[in-house]
Formats: structure tokens, sequence, C-alpha cells
């Protein structure tokens, strides 16, 4: 049967550039069919899919009276300690208290070997006696012989000689009673007593051993624990910064009377009862620069210990009118402190601020931030990267330290707790959702 193609008088080498004609018609319809289709959608996505704002966590400016709160180093130390010595010599008999027990002043503790001592309360007696006699006969001689030597029946060098005698009679006497006194003290001393009332620790001798022999022996130490004593060291500098606060009306005193003072302890718990300031030492120590200050705490239940380290939690001042932040709120530079505040429109502006002291995980601002404004705190990596100067809008988010994020990075866990309550009572603040 004949082809089309020979019937029609068309050659296979024509038909064969019609069919690539053809394909590349359909192919430059497809790419422009294409292309339309992506100029029709480009708009839908442009109005679309632009990215929100990133949200951010802020905090409510409060002004208020914020405390000045330190945290200090510290060791505990009796209110009172007494060593207990043996001030006669001999052989400890016997030992009359419970090591470890509470002991009142006056109590008797230890028993030496009194005989030596009784003996010689006994000699010092008689020789009492024996003076009282001589002063007796003495007496007696200058009595009869003042008559005799008024009318020269004898002289008057025999009378003073009579006189004499007396006088050193009577002297003997006294020095014969004094002498009592002291074998009498002496028997005293035998029987050791606690000094002061207190809880007496381990006996640091035993029944049998020769004590007071050439010194007085330690036998034992008494220490008063209610209430304890903590010492603790504070920069000489920043304490003539707080001085000069106080002086000029920067910071105002903490309450009345004598600075609150709280102790944590080395798991970093809170020790139930608040003690008070009693002193600044008026020296510096010229090799570390630190001033030392003691405080008094109470210590009813006897939880706390002579020795024990702690940390001080001392409010020296009040600032009145500050405002408490995070420190990862704030920018330090060499060019001063600012912080981000959030304006009505959400944009975000830089403003310098001006720091007091740090208090914890926060810093005390002093100047720089108005009744309402929100301060960024959080959320810093999320904002969009731009030239300096574009503006910046953000969605804020009420923040809360020990939130997802939010606690500053490195803050020790003894003064979450005060930051806590100081950042609740400087700011409102509520948990950020995401």
């Amino acid at each position: 049967m004949p082809r089309l193609s020979d019937d029609l008088g068309v050659s296979p080498a024509a038909t064969r550039s019609a069919r690539r004609v053809a394909a590349f018609c359909l192919s430059l319809i497809a790419a422009t069919a294409l292309v339309a289709c992506g100029k029709s959608e480009a708009p839908a996505q442009a109005g679309g899919g632009a990215p929100p704002p990133p949200q951010v966590g802020v905090v409510t400016v409060a002004p208020g009276d914020v405390g000045l709160v330190t945290e200090l180093p510290g060791r505990l130390e009796a209110s009172r300690m007494a060593e207990v010595r043996a001030r006669a010599a001999g052989i400890l008999q016997k030992r009359l208290f419970t090591e470890g027990s509470d002991v009142k002043a006056g109590q008797k503790l230890f028993t030496i070997d009194d005989a030596p001592y009784r003996a010689s309360l006994e000699s010092a007696r008689a020789s009492v006696a024996q003076a009282e006699a001589n002063v007796t006969q003495t007496r007696a001689l200058a009595d009869r012989y003042k008559p005799l030597v008024a009318v020269n029946a004898i002289s008057k060098q025999e009378y003073d000689n009579a006189v004499a005698s007396q006088k050193t009679a009577e002297a003997n006497l006294a020095a014969a009673r004094a002498s009592v006194t002291t074998a009498q003290i002496n028997v005293g001393y035998a029987g050791v007593t606690a000094p002061i009332s207190g809880r007496i620790g381990r006996a640091l001798v035993t029944e049998g051993a020769l004590v007071g022999q050439g010194t007085a022996t330690e036998l034992a130490v008494i220490q008063q624990i209610d209430p304890l004593y903590v010492n603790f060291t504070q920069s000489a500098s920043e304490a003539l910064k707080l001085k000069a606060g106080l002086a000029s009306g920067k910071y105002k005193q903490a309450g009345k009377g004598s600075a609150s003072v709280s102790v944590v302890l080395e798991d970093g718990s809170l020790y139930p009862q608040t003690g008070k300031l009693l002193f600044t030492d008026l020296t510096v120590d010229p090799t570390s620069g630190q001033v030392t200050l003691r405080a008094e705490i109470p210590n009813n239940d006897r939880q706390l210990l002579p020795g024990l380290y702690v940390r001080v939690r001392l409010e020296q001042a009040q600032v009145a009118g500050g405002v408490l932040l995070p420190q990862q709120a704030v920018t330090r530079s060499a060019k001063g402190d600012t912080v981000m505040v959030v304006g009505a429109d959400n944009h975000l502006t830089p403003r310098p601020v001006k720091l007091g002291p740090a208090q914890g995980t926060n810093w005390v601002v002093l100047e720089g931030l108005q009744t309402g404004e929100k301060v960024m705190v959080d959320g810093f990596q999320k904002l969009p990267r731009g030239k300096p100067g574009d503006p910046i809008v953000v969605q804020p988010v009420a923040w809360q330290a020990g939130g997802p994020g939010a606690q500053a990075p490195g803050a020790p866990a003894s003064a979450a707790a005060p930051a806590a309550s100081a950042a609740s009572a400087a700011s409102a603040a509520a948990p950020a959702k995401s």
C-alpha cells in the first residue's frame, strides 16, 4: 500500500522538520504559561507571607523604695567563750558534768584533791589564834605602863617599846587572818566551777591527771551560742560609697535602729530568724582593703554552731524612687549604660540610664526611666538585623524571672530568692506566653 507522503508528494525530511517546529512551539507555550502563573502568585505571597513582629519579654517600670541588700561571706562565732582552767594544783578527782550539755554559771564541774589546801587552812587558823594571844598580851602590857610613865615610875623608852610591841602583834594578827582567807580561796579553787553559762564541750583531761602544776591547765571550754555573732567583711570602698550616699540624701536609712541581717546557710536555705547589725569596725585591713562588721543572730533552737561558714544578707540602706531591673536588660559599654524601651507603637528605643549598686541578679536604676514604661528584658536574639537606626517593631509580652530563657546567666541560687521578691515589688510581671 503506498504511504501518504508518497501520495501527497511530501518527502520524509520535510515531515521530520514539521514535527520539530511543532514540539518547539508547544514548549514555548508551556514556559509562557508558567511565567504567567508565577507572576500572578507573587503578589499573593508578598501580601500574606510577611513574618510577624518578634515577641520579647518586658517588665513595667514601677519606682519605689528599693532596699540595697548586700550578700557577704561570714563565719559564726560564740557570743561568749570561756576556758575552764585549774587554778589549784593537784590530782583531778572527779568530773561532775555531761560533755556537750548546757551548764550554769557557778555550777561545779571538777573536783581537785584539796587535802593540802585544807591543811594549810588549819595552819593559818592556828597562826591567827597565836597572833590574837600576842595582841592580848602586848595590849595589857601597854595599858599597865601608861599610868606608870605619867608618874615617872618607868622610863618613857620602856613605855614606847610596849606600845610598839602591841602594834606589831596587831599587824601579825592581820597577816594571819589574811593567810586564812588565802587558804580558804585555795580550798575553793579545788572545786572548779563554770565561769559563764553556756554549752560545755568535751573534757580535755581525765580523772587522775595532775593539773595546775606550774601553769593553769585547761580543763574544758564553755561557749554561749544563743545568741551567736557572725563576723563578715566588706570592701572599704563600698562602705565609703554607702556613707557618702546617706550623707548626700541619695540613700536613706533602712528602717529604724540597727540594720536587719539574714543568714544563708551552706545548702542555700535561709535561716528563719533575722538578726541585727552590731557595729562596723573603725579600721581597714591594709592587706585586703576590707572592713569588718559584726551582727548578732538569735539561735534559740541551737541550729547554728560556732565556726560555721554562712552568707550574710544585709540591707544597709534604701533608694527612694529606685527601679530594680534584671542585669540582662542593661547593656554596659564604654559610652554608658543603656536599656531598650518599648514605646506605645511597639518600637524599640535605646535609653541611657544611671545605675546604682548591684543587688543579686538585678541592677538598681537611679535615673532614666519613668513610671509605666516597658523595658525589654528577654528576646534580644529574636530581633531582626538591619542598618543602625532602622526602626524595630516588636510584640511585648510580660516577663517573669525564672521563666523559659528568663533568668540571667550565672545567677547564683542564693541570690535568686531576694532578686525575685525584689523584682515583683519593682515591676509588674506575668508568665511569658510564646
